[in-house]
């Protein structure tokens, strides 16, 4: 009701996650400066005291008759326009402060009408609401629902992180359609697999904001229901979805990376060399993207935003383009394949990630000296982050503590999984630092943790070790310092369960 409220009246809505660190909290209300903070008395704690917007807290008493005083009518204002905002959501900085993208409701109109095309039934369909409100997805979800008459279902946050419950949710809700980063389709998959059920009403799934890699068990979970789709949706946060791929015909002959598909109506891609010229079909080069799907900018950022938003000279006088940061190239059937990142840019667990933020987060450590962090695939398709740090002479650095300090300043998903501590950093013969020959990080079981002491502490280490890739796990050990994290909690939950 709220985000419908804001939106009718042309206003954008700033989504901000409570369980955020309190800096970054704090620099998002400082940034954005809103006129009005909405809110529930259990996070209108994590409101900074300085904050002088309007609150208001929906749930103290007095506010339902606040509510029934304010004259009645119909919602909006006069002359709503296609450039005024619909959303602020802030992603990752290089520079180490976060930067406020501004949507408009031009575009996400587009993207909705699109979106009816390619998924044109309405009523009677149940959208299961996945993503947080901090992410650009939920937006896609929650308004196409209600722009075609569908249902939106909204699981509850332990719901939505525990891939078992998920799926008995799914069933007992009857959702027909999912929007959710790859990870979550693989443990929603080997979910349904443990619970031996095929969610048969589950006829759409839309993954976005990891790259696509088909890979078992989510082929036998897609063939599993005859008809089933896989959409494979591409767009950062300054466009949403711009590309867009269903795979066709029947699972086993989807290729295991396949491409990110072609332009969504009224937008452009493009991908272009270091002149800005097209390069040819199957040759490398950098993704541009154009249209009517680009975001206003960056809040309050105008050098930032004359800088990746630049003038498209394949476009009218005026246009724009986004340079991406990713590498792609055309294939000979007239869709983009993706190649990874141009720069310091990653993509850990759908969420955008700046390694230039991280390594600030690090740097301002009284103990270190020197940082640099990096994003490791050493398992096949569990991407981490890593830190690398030299300490200051003279000082112990500890991992761990680092690991925590970093914590208490960026969200989950941008804490390294581990810290490596070096004597000095490799460099190349050029005297730069060579990433390359960075050590991949060597998670143990700390020399003090104690062994297990009954039958049952042993099934459980073994279930930790299993999930985290260990020969063996203690009682004392930290889950996380041995390379844990959200999405393999999730996996850890549903083998104890098991």
């Amino acid at each position: 009701v709220a985000l419908l409220a804001v939106v009718k009246t042309g206003a954008a809505y700033l989504p901000v996650d409570p369980e955020y660190p309190v800096d970054r909290i704090g620099f998002m209300f400082a940034d954005a400066d809103p006129v009005c903070v909405i809110t529930a008395t259990e996070t209108a704690d994590s409101i900074p005291a300085d904050v002088s917007a309007v609150r208001f807290v929906v749930d103290e008493p007095g506010f339902e008759q606040s509510l029934a005083a304010v004259e009645s009518g119909p919602i909006g204002v006069v002359g709503l326009r296609p450039e005024h905002p619909v959303y602020v959501i802030y992603t990752s900085g290089s520079t180490g402060r976060p930067k406020g993208v501004v949507f408009p409701a031009g575009a996400l109109a587009n993207l909705l009408v699109w979106h009816a095309g390619v998924m044109p039934a309405g009523v009677g369909v149940r959208t299961g609401q996945f993503a947080a409100l901090s992410f650009d997805a939920a937006a896609q979800e929650m308004f196409s629902a209600l722009w075609q008459g569908k249902t939106l279902v909204v699981p509850r946050d332990e719901v939505r992180r525990n891939p078992v419950e998920l799926v008995r949710w799914f069933e007992a809700h009857r959702v027909s359609e999912l929007f959710a980063p790859m990870p979550m389709v693989e443990a929603v998959a080997e979910a349904a697999a443990e619970l031996g059920v095929s969610l048969s009403g589950l006829r759409d799934v839309a993954q976005a904001g990891e790259a696509l890699a088909v890979h078992g068990r989510v082929r036998e979970f897609f063939a599993s229901v005859p008809g089933r789709r896989l959409h494979n949706y591409y767009g950062p946060t300054e466009s949403h979805v711009i590309t867009a791929l269903t795979l066709e015909g029947g699972p086993e002959s989807w290729p295991v990376f396949p491409s990110i598909g072609a332009p969504v109506a009224n937008s452009q891609v493009y991908v272009l060399d270091a002149g800005l010229q097209p390069v040819p079909v199957g040759v490398a080069g950098e993704l541009y993207l154009a249209g009517v799907q680009l975001a206003r900018g960056y809040l309050n950022r105008p050098g930032l935003t004359a800088e990746r938003f630049v003038a498209n000279p394949y476009g009218n006088s005026g246009e724009r383009m986004y340079r991406t940061g990713d590498l792609a190239r055309w294939t000979s059937d007239g869709t983009v394949e993706f190649l990874g990142r141009a720069d310091f840019q990653v993509k850990i667990r759908g969420f955008r990630v700046e390694l230039g933020e991280v390594e600030l987060a690090l740097a301002v450590h009284p103990q270190v000296a020197q940082v640099a962090v990096v994003a490791r695939e050493d398992q096949p398709g569990d991407k981490r982050l890593v830190g690398y740090v030299v300490g200051v002479p003279g000082a112990s650095v500890d991992p761990s503590g680092l690991r925590r300090f970093v914590g208490e300043r960026l969200p989950e998903f941008m804490v390294p999984a581990a810290v490596v501590v070096l004597e000095s950093f490799p460099v190349t013969a050029n005297g730069k630092l060579d990433r390359r020959a960075l050590p991949a990080p060597q998670y143990a079981s700390a020399a003090a943790s104690r062994a297990p002491r009954n039958p049952r502490e042993e099934v459980l280490c073994a279930v930790f070790a299993e999930v985290l890739g260990l020969d063996k796990v203690g009682i004392d050990d930290s889950f996380f310092d041995l390379g844990g994290h959200s999405l393999l909690a999730t996996r850890i939950t549903s083998r104890i369960r098991t």
